[in-house]
């Protein structure tokens, strides 16, 4: 990737980051801002910006809103899912209605994916993890 196209993507990384979405908002204040394994929020990560990214877990967390149902940002969504794979990254999605629907099973379900992928960390209830703002 040729350097003016990557610092064009850091930008709306950054611009990203100052408009995140109200799902994105709670999932990051309320529970990967203070998670014990460090979590980024909008990176980069080859040509690609991803929501959430744990660098020790290999993890790439993505919420999705109606857009991403499409049938142009479906075919974006899996080309981009399949580059993350080839990097050894593990993508998990949910719909930006899971955040407001089912805050804790998401949470759950990123606490056992980072769980199963780091054999270094420790067991910590989820309970003890959530922020509950």
């Amino acid at each position: 990737m040729n350097r003016t196209r990557r610092s064009l993507l850091a930008a709306r990384a950054r611009e990203m980051r100052r408009t995140m979405p109200p799902a994105e908002k709670k999932l990051w204040y309320c529970f990967l801002a203070e998670y014990p394994i460090h979590f980024s929020r909008q990176i980069l990560v080859g040509p690609y910006i991803v929501d959430f990214f744990c660098r020790q877990a290999r993890l790439s967390i993505e919420l999705d809103g109606s857009q991403h149902y499409e049938e142009r940002n479906l075919e974006y969504d899996a080309v981009r899912t399949m580059y993350l794979e080839m990097e050894g990254i593990k993508e998990l999605r949910f719909p930006n209605s899971s955040i407001r629907e089912n805050f804790e099973g998401v949470c759950e379900t990123i606490h056992q994916e980072v769980q199963l992928r780091r054999n270094d960390v420790c067991t910590v209830p989820l309970s003890l993890l959530i922020n509950k703002h």
